[in-house]
């Protein structure tokens, strides 16, 4: 007698696919923030793109879509300008707050 186990198939978490709204995107910009990790920064700021679609985010930010996925990719180095022209484009802005 045979018994097979189906095998659950799970898909990879994608946060973007989370990130409907003004509110979620907030809220995960905030919690990412706290974490003062950059590459998770990035990491938060391309799930945000990706949500939104990278095409139009890009042209919003007047950068080429490429030379968004390489400012956004894990390790880069992004210049501050680059970061807040991706930023605004997303509709998100970074305020500070006393430590």
């Amino acid at each position: 007698m045979s018994t097979s186990k189906a095998k659950a198939k799970l898909l990879p978490f994608d946060a973007a696919r989370y990130l409907t709204d003004e509110d979620a995107i907030a809220e995960y910009m905030t919690a990412v923030l706290e974490t003062e990790d950059t590459d998770l920064l990035l990491l938060a700021l391309s799930d945000i793109a990706r949500a939104k679609g990278m095409a139009q985010v890009a042209k919003d930010a007047g950068l080429g879509r490429e030379s968004l996925y390489k400012a956004l990719a894990p390790g880069a180095k992004p210049r501050l300008d680059t970061i807040l022209k991706v930023a605004r484009a997303l509709g998100v802005r970074f305020s500070a707050h006393p430590a």
